[in-house]
Protein backbone atom coordinates (compact mmCIF):
# COMPACT_ATOMS: atom_id res chain seq x y z
CA UNK A 1 0.00 0.00 0.00
CA UNK A 2 2.78 2.44 0.89
CA UNK A 3 4.35 1.96 -2.54
CA UNK A 4 1.04 2.85 -4.15
CA UNK A 5 0.63 5.90 -1.91
CA UNK A 6 4.06 7.06 -3.00
CA UNK A 7 2.79 7.37 -6.58
CA UNK A 8 -0.47 9.19 -5.91
CA UNK A 9 -1.20 12.90 -6.04
CA UNK A 10 -3.88 14.36 -3.81
CA UNK A 11 -6.03 16.48 -6.11
CA UNK A 12 -7.21 19.66 -4.38
CA UNK A 13 -9.78 22.22 -5.58
CA UNK A 14 -7.77 24.73 -7.59
CA UNK A 15 -9.88 27.60 -6.27
CA UNK A 16 -8.16 27.20 -2.90
CA UNK A 17 -4.75 28.23 -4.23
CA UNK A 18 -3.44 30.76 -6.74
CA UNK A 19 -0.54 28.59 -7.90
CA UNK A 20 -0.33 24.87 -7.21
CA UNK A 21 2.33 24.48 -4.48
CA UNK A 22 3.10 20.99 -5.78
CA UNK A 23 4.32 22.55 -9.04
CA UNK A 24 7.58 23.98 -7.68
CA UNK A 25 10.27 23.47 -5.07
CA UNK A 26 9.30 26.75 -3.41
CA UNK A 27 5.67 25.69 -3.23
CA UNK A 28 6.60 22.41 -1.58
CA UNK A 29 8.85 24.32 0.82
CA UNK A 30 5.93 26.59 1.72
CA UNK A 31 3.77 23.57 2.53
CA UNK A 32 6.51 21.76 4.45
CA UNK A 33 7.43 24.68 6.68
CA UNK A 34 3.91 26.04 7.13
CA UNK A 35 2.99 22.70 8.72
CA UNK A 36 5.97 22.85 11.06
CA UNK A 37 5.43 26.52 11.95
CA UNK A 38 1.68 26.25 12.57
CA UNK A 39 2.32 23.27 14.82
CA UNK A 40 5.00 25.24 16.67
CA UNK A 41 3.23 28.57 17.26
CA UNK A 42 -0.44 27.88 16.44
CA UNK A 43 -2.57 29.10 13.54
CA UNK A 44 -3.62 32.34 15.24
CA UNK A 45 0.00 33.53 15.59
CA UNK A 46 1.06 32.17 12.21
CA UNK A 47 1.68 34.75 9.46
CA UNK A 48 3.14 34.66 5.98
CA UNK A 49 5.81 37.08 7.18
CA UNK A 50 6.96 34.58 9.82
CA UNK A 51 6.81 31.76 7.29
CA UNK A 52 8.89 33.81 4.84
CA UNK A 53 11.54 34.33 7.49
CA UNK A 54 11.62 30.58 8.16
CA UNK A 55 12.13 29.62 4.54
CA UNK A 56 14.35 32.56 3.59
CA UNK A 57 11.89 33.95 1.07
CA UNK A 58 9.97 37.18 0.61
CA UNK A 59 6.47 37.30 2.09
CA UNK A 60 5.20 38.34 -1.33
CA UNK A 61 6.39 35.06 -2.84
CA UNK A 62 4.03 33.14 -0.55
CA UNK A 63 1.12 35.31 -1.68
CA UNK A 64 1.77 34.08 -5.20
CA UNK A 65 0.58 30.66 -4.01
CA UNK A 66 -2.14 31.52 -1.47
CA UNK A 67 -4.41 34.52 -1.11
CA UNK A 68 -4.25 34.36 2.69
CA UNK A 69 -3.50 32.00 5.57
CA UNK A 70 -7.12 30.81 5.70
CA UNK A 71 -6.77 29.43 2.17
CA UNK A 72 -3.50 27.80 3.21
CA UNK A 73 -5.27 26.07 6.12
CA UNK A 74 -8.01 24.91 3.75
CA UNK A 75 -5.31 23.49 1.49
CA UNK A 76 -3.60 21.62 4.33
CA UNK A 77 -6.91 20.23 5.57
CA UNK A 78 -7.95 19.16 2.07
CA UNK A 79 -4.60 17.46 1.55
CA UNK A 80 -4.91 15.62 4.86
CA UNK A 81 -8.44 14.34 4.19
CA UNK A 82 -7.44 13.35 0.65
CA UNK A 83 -4.42 11.45 1.92
CA UNK A 84 -6.60 9.73 4.51
CA UNK A 85 -9.12 8.82 1.82
CA UNK A 86 -6.43 7.19 -0.33
CA UNK A 87 -5.23 5.18 2.66
CA UNK A 88 -8.78 4.08 3.41
CA UNK A 89 -9.51 3.05 -0.19
CA UNK A 90 -6.29 1.08 -0.59
CA UNK A 91 -6.71 -0.67 2.75
CA UNK A 92 -10.34 -1.69 2.29
CA UNK A 93 -10.67 -2.26 -1.46
CA UNK A 94 -10.03 -6.02 -1.33
CA UNK A 95 -12.09 -6.70 1.82
CA UNK A 96 -15.45 -8.30 1.07
CA UNK A 97 -16.73 -8.67 4.64
CA UNK A 98 -18.68 -5.48 5.40
CA UNK A 99 -18.04 -5.54 9.16
CA UNK A 100 -14.30 -6.05 8.75
CA UNK A 101 -14.14 -3.36 6.06
CA UNK A 102 -15.88 -0.84 8.34
CA UNK A 103 -13.60 -1.74 11.25
CA UNK A 104 -10.49 -1.19 9.14
CA UNK A 105 -11.88 2.13 7.94
CA UNK A 106 -12.61 3.27 11.51
CA UNK A 107 -9.08 2.37 12.56
CA UNK A 108 -7.61 4.43 9.71
CA UNK A 109 -9.66 7.60 10.23
CA UNK A 110 -9.47 7.64 14.04
CA UNK A 111 -5.85 6.61 14.68
CA UNK A 112 -2.87 8.94 14.94
CA UNK A 113 -0.95 8.31 11.71
CA UNK A 114 2.65 7.24 11.45
CA UNK A 115 5.08 9.11 9.20
CA UNK A 116 4.91 7.10 5.98
CA UNK A 117 7.64 8.86 3.99
CA UNK A 118 5.58 8.85 0.79
CA UNK A 119 5.64 12.64 0.60
CA UNK A 120 9.05 13.96 1.56
CA UNK A 121 7.85 17.53 2.10
CA UNK A 122 4.88 16.65 4.32
CA UNK A 123 5.13 15.34 7.86
CA UNK A 124 1.82 13.52 8.25
CA UNK A 125 2.16 13.18 12.03
CA UNK A 126 2.64 16.91 12.49
CA UNK A 127 -0.14 17.67 10.01
CA UNK A 128 -2.41 15.40 12.05
CA UNK A 129 -1.67 17.59 15.08
CA UNK A 130 -2.76 20.64 13.10
CA UNK A 131 -5.99 18.97 12.00
CA UNK A 132 -6.78 18.05 15.61
CA UNK A 133 -6.01 21.51 16.96
CA UNK A 134 -6.86 23.87 14.11
CA UNK A 135 -9.21 22.21 11.59
CA UNK A 136 -12.40 23.77 12.99
CA UNK A 137 -10.98 27.21 12.14
CA UNK A 138 -11.20 26.32 8.46
CA UNK A 139 -15.01 26.13 8.51
CA UNK A 140 -16.23 28.05 11.59
CA UNK A 141 -16.37 31.24 9.55
CA UNK A 142 -19.05 33.51 8.09
CA UNK A 143 -17.98 32.42 4.61
CA UNK A 144 -18.51 28.69 5.19
CA UNK A 145 -21.65 28.42 3.03
CA UNK A 146 -20.02 30.23 0.12
CA UNK A 147 -16.87 28.14 0.42
CA UNK A 148 -18.94 24.98 0.65
CA UNK A 149 -20.69 25.87 -2.61
CA UNK A 150 -17.27 26.44 -4.16
CA UNK A 151 -16.35 22.86 -3.23
CA UNK A 152 -13.67 23.66 -0.65
CA UNK A 153 -14.86 20.84 1.63
CA UNK A 154 -15.63 18.27 -1.05
CA UNK A 155 -12.82 15.87 -0.09
CA UNK A 156 -13.87 15.86 3.56
CA UNK A 157 -17.52 15.27 2.63
CA UNK A 158 -16.53 12.50 0.22
CA UNK A 159 -14.65 10.75 3.03
CA UNK A 160 -17.70 11.02 5.30
CA UNK A 161 -19.86 9.53 2.56
CA UNK A 162 -17.46 6.61 2.11
CA UNK A 163 -17.91 5.83 5.80
CA UNK A 164 -21.67 6.29 5.48
CA UNK A 165 -21.81 3.72 2.67
CA UNK A 166 -19.81 1.23 4.73
CA UNK A 167 -22.16 1.73 7.68
CA UNK A 168 -25.16 1.12 5.40
CA UNK A 169 -23.52 -2.07 4.10
CA UNK A 170 -23.25 -3.40 7.66
CA UNK A 171 -26.78 -2.42 8.70
CA UNK A 172 -29.03 -1.07 5.91
CA UNK A 173 -31.84 -0.45 8.39
CA UNK A 174 -29.85 1.93 10.57
CA UNK A 175 -31.55 5.33 10.07
CA UNK A 176 -28.65 7.68 10.82
CA UNK A 177 -25.62 6.51 8.80
CA UNK A 178 -24.49 10.01 7.76
CA UNK A 179 -24.74 11.30 11.33
CA UNK A 180 -22.72 8.36 12.58
CA UNK A 181 -20.10 8.74 9.84
CA UNK A 182 -19.54 12.45 10.48
CA UNK A 183 -19.52 11.80 14.24
CA UNK A 184 -16.70 9.29 13.78
CA UNK A 185 -14.51 11.79 11.92
CA UNK A 186 -15.26 14.87 14.04
CA UNK A 187 -15.46 12.90 17.27
CA UNK A 188 -12.04 11.34 16.73
CA UNK A 189 -10.47 14.79 16.45
CA UNK A 190 -12.27 15.88 19.60
CA UNK A 191 -11.25 12.80 21.59
CA UNK A 192 -7.61 13.18 20.57
CA UNK A 193 -7.74 16.82 21.67
CA UNK A 194 -9.33 16.27 25.06
CA UNK A 195 -7.10 13.23 25.68
CA UNK A 196 -4.15 15.61 25.48
CA UNK A 197 -5.68 18.59 27.27
CA UNK A 198 -8.76 17.65 29.35
CA UNK A 199 -8.05 14.12 30.54
CA UNK A 200 -10.74 14.24 33.23
CA UNK A 201 -13.57 14.25 30.67
CA UNK A 202 -12.50 11.34 28.49
CA UNK A 203 -11.83 7.64 28.98
CA UNK A 204 -9.13 7.73 26.30
CA UNK A 205 -5.61 7.52 27.68
CA UNK A 206 -2.35 5.69 27.11
CA UNK A 207 -4.07 2.32 26.85
CA UNK A 208 -7.53 3.23 25.52
CA UNK A 209 -7.46 4.99 22.16
CA UNK A 210 -10.14 6.97 20.31
CA UNK A 211 -10.15 4.06 17.85
CA UNK A 212 -11.11 1.69 20.67
CA UNK A 213 -13.97 3.96 21.67
CA UNK A 214 -15.41 4.48 18.19
CA UNK A 215 -15.06 0.81 17.27
CA UNK A 216 -17.04 -0.09 20.39
CA UNK A 217 -19.60 2.65 19.74
CA UNK A 218 -20.24 1.69 16.12
CA UNK A 219 -20.38 -2.03 16.85
CA UNK A 220 -22.95 -1.55 19.59
CA UNK A 221 -25.04 0.94 17.66
CA UNK A 222 -25.25 -1.17 14.52
CA UNK A 223 -25.64 -4.51 16.31
CA UNK A 224 -28.36 -3.38 18.66
CA UNK A 225 -30.46 -1.48 16.15
CA UNK A 226 -33.29 -3.44 14.54
CA UNK A 227 -36.20 -2.34 12.38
Amino acid sequence: MERLLHNIKVVINDKIYIKDPESSDLGKKIIEHSILLIDEIGFDRFTFKKLGEKIGSNESSIYRYFENKHKLLLYLASWYWGWLEYRLVFATNSISNAKIKLQVAIDIVTSAPELDGSFSHINEKVLNNIIINEYSKSFLTKEVDIENKEGYFSIYKRLVNRLREMIEDVNPSYPYPACLASTILEGALHQHFIKDHFQSITDCNGSITPSDYFSNLVQNVLTNHHV
